[in-house]
């Protein structure tokens, strides 16, 4: 009993062992943070105490619990949607260099563009609905996948391509076979930076979607509570943002993780 008990232990300290730094760190940032408000005293609206940020989370839990499901739907949306189209634009600019050099200026132009300039016409386009705070995430998040994605299709081992046309191999053989594989990791890369982004662009949306009232996301809650000066409040919500965007990467972590080590794992069965 004793032997098995001690394994279990070992595991929960390998677990929880990379987990100390940052709670630390984020102990004597509260430390802190108390401490500068009793000093200095600071107004409880342009910098509230954590206890009372703490309170305006659990007093407003239902709010914020239900607008973190609407904008994580959003987000998630989004990331999909980037997924898909940056996955299918970048197989495109891997197979034609003239499509690539046309259009990639355009890409471009999506990661630069303001958001905010141009989030009023998106409104005007397509209305004050869920369809457009998906369609912010979209813009905000697809440059990544489409930037690693490309760079992944593009990036083969020059022995391996000759292998393939010393062999006859079609370019639709290729693709499959040597230019997709070799893109799998720069897709999980793009994906993980573009989680984040996903969550930002959800939340920036909303900024502008929620003030029509049909809306009520994180960004809509935030604009509500401003107004009010619900200090506290914000900073619950802003709380809230950051976990949802730390749940998305984390998730995307552990699947990335599961799915490469399966096809690391099948491309070795494949090739022995």
């Amino acid at each position: 009993m004793h032997k098995n008990m001690q394994p279990r232990k070992n595991d929960w300290i390998r677990f929880a062992r990379p987990m100390l730094p940052p709670l630390i760190v984020l102990l004597l940032v509260i430390a802190m943070w108390q401490a500068c408000i009793a000093i200095l005293k600071i107004h409880p609206i342009l910098l509230p105490s954590p206890i009372a940020v703490w309170n305006a989370l659990w007093t407003e839990r239902a709010v914020l619990g239900r607008a973190t499901l609407v904008t994580g739907a959003a987000a998630l949306c989004g990331l999909v949607a980037s997924i898909i189209l940056g996955a299918i634009i970048a197989v495109l600019f891997s197979q034609s260099a003239k499509l690539r050099s046309a259009l990639y200026p355009y890409v471009i132009f999506l990661q630069t563009v303001p958001i905010v300039a141009i989030a009023p016409l998106l409104i005007i386009w397509s209305g004050n609905n869920f369809r457009t705070i998906v369609l912010v995430s979209v813009i905000i998040s697809i440059f990544p996948i489409i930037s690693n994605t490309t760079a992944g299709l593009m990036s083969i081992n020059e022995n391996l391509r000759d292998l393939f046309r010393l062999n006859g191999a079609t370019r639709w053989q290729t693709l499959l076979k040597l230019r997709i594989p070799a893109a799998v990791s720069h897709l999980v890369l793009g994906t993980r930076i573009s989680c984040g982004l996903a969550v930002i662009g959800a939340i920036v949306g909303e900024f502008f979607v929620g003030n029509s009232g049909a809306y009520d996301g994180l960004g809509t809650v935030m604009t509500q509570w401003q107004g009010r000066q619900y200090t506290s409040a914000l900073m619950a919500a802003v709380l809230a943002s950051t976990l949802l965007g730390v749940c998305f990467f984390g998730s995307i972590n552990l699947l990335s993780r599961t799915l490469l080590r399966r096809w690391t794992l099948a491309a070795n069965l494949e090739s022995e």
